[in-house]
């Protein structure tokens, strides 16, 4: 491994050596040597800016759970336009992508990482925990515009997305049609308008 080499932004690269590992080879191949090599540097450098790999791996799902916040506004953005349908539809296929389903089988199978995370996530499973939150922001917004039924409880609706979402995708992958069918059967029978 070369030493003494200057990373730019080393934090962005492990992440993202983290990622590629976990996509290729799966959870139980994200070990910090593994990170080190695909980043093509020494393992001291990950150490350097973490005090251990529970701490960078909880760092990556926290980064990866802020880079939520620009789709959960377009999603709030779009409360009123469009059909309820599509956009919870396309909020969805674009949440439940392999990194996604990857991050998620993570902090399942990972005690120490997941009790890192509940020092920002105190329940649920972080990253759906976080999802969850976002799509009840938009379904509330939607009933507030009287789309959804006044009587919609939103929470259980995009708890149901969420869950029924990403089973299918971790079984058979991001399937569009098969998204766009959950959404019509969790919310046909409260959409009132669009």
């Amino acid at each position: 491994m070369p030493t003494g080499v200057a990373l730019r932004d080393a934090r962005e690269q492990l992440f993202d050596a983290a990622e590629r590992v976990l996509l290729r080879d799966g959870a139980n191949a994200l070990t910090s040597r593994a990170v080190t090599t695909e980043a093509g540097c020494a393992k001291g450098v990950l150490h350097r800016h973490f005090t251990d790999f529970d701490a960078f791996l909880a760092e990556l799902v926290r980064d990866r759970i802020a880079r939520l916040e620009p789709q959960s506004t377009a999603l709030r953005q779009s409360a009123g336009t469009g059909t309820v349908a599509a956009n919870l539809a396309t909020a969805l296929t674009a949440l439940f992508g392999p990194l996604a389903v990857a991050v998620v089988g993570l902090v399942i199978s990972r005690d120490a990482l997941r009790d890192r995370l509940r020092e920002t996530t105190p329940r649920g499973i972080p990253l759906l925990n976080e999802a969850t939150t976002m799509l009840t922001a938009y379904l509330t917004a939607e009933r507030d515009l009287g789309r959804l039924a006044s009587d919609a409880d939103v929470d259980t609706l995009a708890r149901t997305l969420i869950g029924a979402g990403h089973l299918l995708a971790a079984g058979e992958g991001v399937d569009p049609e098969g998204v766009r069918r959950i959404v019509a059967t969790v919310v046909g029978g409260v959409v009132t308008g669009g």
